[in-house]
């Protein structure tokens, strides 16, 4: 049986025609995929055409004959190619989840998931959308597309890549597979090894979620009672808001770790179960060994917040100066000594811990929002208002200073 051979003179010339074409398909989507895309981590994104010399040997591979036999081009899944490359295992799913909401997929494939744990090679999600009509070119309109072209958008962790890379360029370029068993056990491990890391990435991520959104409840709750104290001195009434608990999870770092135990620390205290909380802080900071200096900053810092919660003023104050003193840069924690004093209306130290706080930090729109409300209690209203107007020009908007400069301006008015 006979059968014509390609003409790679006349398949190169036909596929570089598109080249241009290609190009501006290539730049659209992916800025359409940057524009779109929301993740909570930042992705990294690779784009290329296909060369060549790769289409060539991959239309040869699959003997496609019907190149030689008509003007019209060979296409092929990959010619348009982005890759998203995420830093953590969840963002996989949820750069998958956006691309199919978005764009018209036509075909999903995981690649590498049907491997055991003794074979090597990549994972990657590959995802083949029809090119969308406002990243359709501009540019040759006289050069028809084909019916089936595609961008494919492969989405991989950094690790992922990296491994792909290493692969690319050490089995599939040199079409070398190894058949000795020691050297493919070595390549399966370091596939593994890679594999694991990844998990434990994502373990730490998901740790660090919840420790952010401990912190950030624990945070308000803090703020919340300053606030209450703000509220008597501006003579506002409000309702307070309901509480919302942080959701329990198990830390994924070994239990009774310093880690684990100001997870757990952190929840109790949101909880409102502030001895239980107090304990566990006591408990990291007569651990043994000694922990870190910084590490004794930030405990004694929680635990000034679990005592100020509990009304235990003395207990806050000596903790927060703890705090400083293990660390003389954490201005945050002579800021929280400040709003202590504040609300035991022992104003001068309160303005003295405010003054330290800004000396370490001069751009901190919320001391000088304190600051000013404590000259305000000492009838020190010209330094109240140099502060007011320090606060709005940092950017600070907020209802109690609008009513603070409010206040100023009336007794201004007044003739002070």
């Amino acid at each position: 049986m006979s059968f014509e051979l390609p003409n790679k003179k006349e398949i190169e010339a036909r596929y570089e025609s598109y080249r241009n074409v290609f190009d501006e398909i290539l730049e659209k989507v992916e800025g359409s995929l940057k524009n779109n895309l929301h993740l909570f981590s930042n992705p990294t994104y690779k784009s290329r055409i296909k060369s060549f010399y790769s289409y060539y040997k991959k239309i040869l591979r699959q003997k496609a004959k019907e190149s030689s036999e008509s003007n019209k081009l060979v296409t092929l899944t990959d010619m348009i190619g982005i890759r998203v490359i995420c830093p953590f295992v969840e963002d996989l799913a949820e750069v998958e989840k956006q691309v199919s909401e978005i764009y018209d997929v036509k075909e999903i494939e995981k690649k590498g998931a049907e491997q055991s744990f003794r074979e090597f090679g990549y994972e990657s999600v590959h995802i083949l959308i029809a090119i969308p009509e406002d990243c359709r070119p501009t540019v040759n309109t006289d050069i028809e597309l084909p019916d089936n072209l595609v961008c494919e958008i492969q989405v991989r962790t950094i690790l992922q890549d990296a491994w792909a890379e290493v692969e690319h360029e050490l089995i599939y370029k040199s079409e070398f597979n190894p058949f000795d068993k020691p050297l493919r056990r070595k390549l399966a491990s370091i596939n593994a090894s890679l594999t694991l890391a990844d998990i434990i990435f994502q373990e730490i991520r998901d740790y660090q979620k919840k420790l952010q959104s401990e912190l950030g409840t624990r945070r308000n709750t803090f703020y919340e009672k300053a606030d209450d104290f703000s509220n008597e001195v501006l003579h506002i009434s409000k309702e307070n808001p309901a509480k919302s608990s942080a959701s329990s999870v198990d830390s994924p770092f070994t239990k009774g770790s310093i880690d684990d135990l100001v997870l757990q620390a952190l929840h109790e205290h949101n909880q409102g179960n502030f001895e239980k909380a107090v304990s566990i802080y006591t408990q990291i900071i007569e651990s043994s060994p000694e922990p870190a200096a910084v590490v004794l900053s930030v405990i004694y810092k929680h635990r000034g917040m679990a005592y100020f919660a509990q009304n235990l003023y003395d207990n806050a104050l000596e903790d927060f100066s703890k705090s400083f003193e293990y660390d003389p840069k954490n201005f945050r924690s002579i800021y929280y000594k400040g709003i202590v004093y504040s609300v035991m209306n022992r104003n001068q130290e309160a303005v003295e811990c405010f003054n330290k706080s800004l000396e370490i930090n001069a751009f901190q729109s919320h001391v000088f929002y304190r600051r000013g409300l404590t000259y305000y209690n000492m009838g020190e209203y010209s330094l109240a208002m140099q502060d007011v107007t320090n606060a709005v020009n940092l950017g600070l908007e907020d209802e109690d200073l609008k009513e603070l400069r409010n206040k100023l301006v009336k007794k201004f008015d007044m003739g002070m």
